[in-house]
């Protein structure tokens, strides 16, 4: 046996003939203030470069184009760039939803609060999708009866906010903020029928309190987030053309 090997062994019998009961008996912390003192780790900063590049090619890549500036203030009820994503938002998940289930999207719902930057005139890239939606939300359809859909309109009503639907529900309101109008497709609200609404599943669960998503017939979980609905449906369009419509007003006499 050489030395070497004679090393390791007291070092193993040190080692488990010494009492194994350890305890952590103090934890100690610097703060470290981040400024301009902080310098750049170069290995780091090299390591990283080629994949920022990459990344921000990727986000830089033009994809469509908007002729104006749309931004969720320029409407009282409905908005260009609302209407723009929850239309988006029908086109792209109601054929995912029909071939998985058989059955169509009646409309869809979103939050005002969730479009986090106005669509600027000109070229719109990947970047844009990521500045507009920066959540992880994606689209889930849930399966309500219309009694539910009339909880939904009253609270639209109250909330007085350019909550974006799709244009496929259609609501006016009086000047006093009472319904005057609603339907969906064109037609008058079946309170024992079952509407399939898409949203995000944070509004599912409740955000901006929209508590009548519960109790439902049924969820569908359609696996995709709004970010990647509007990075999809920019794709297919040379030019943006949204339009604020009649889907969602108040009249003023």
């Amino acid at each position: 046996m050489t030395i070497k090997h004679i090393f390791k062994l007291l070092f193993l019998v040190f080692i488990f003939s010494c009492n194994n009961d350890f305890h952590l008996s103090k934890i100690e912390g610097n703060r470290i203030e981040i400024d301009e003192t902080i310098t750049t780790d170069s290995d780091v900063e090299n390591f990283i470069a080629p994949f920022r590049e990459n990344v921000n090619k990727n986000l830089d890549s033009i994809i469509s184009y908007a002729p104006e500036t749309y931004s969720k203030s320029d409407g009282e009820f409905n908005t260009t760039i609302g209407n723009l994503i929850a239309d988006a938002v029908f086109e792209e998940s109601n054929p995912i939803f029909s071939k998985r289930t058989g059955n169509t999207i009646d409309f869809v719902l979103l939050n005002h609060g969730g479009i986090r930057s106005i669509i600027s005139q000109g070229n719109i890239s990947i970047r844009t999708a990521f500045e507009v939606m920066p959540f992880e939300n994606s689209v889930v359809v849930v399966a309500l009866k219309g009694e539910q859909i009339y909880m939904m309109i009253d609270y639209l009503a109250r909330a007085k906010r350019a909550h974006p639907v799709s244009e496929h529900l259609q609501l006016t309101l009086t000047k006093n903020f009472e319904i005057s109008f609603v339907a969906v497709n064109g037609k008058p609200i079946d309170k024992a029928a079952t509407y399939y609404v898409a949203t995000n599943d944070y509004l599912y669960n409740g955000g901006d309190s929209m508590n009548f998503f519960h109790p439902n017939d049924s969820l569908y979980i359609l696996d995709y987030k709004i970010r990647n609905v509007l990075i999809d449906n920019f794709k297919k369009k040379d030019t943006l053309n949204p339009k604020r419509d009649n889907r969602f007003i108040k009249l003023e006499d």
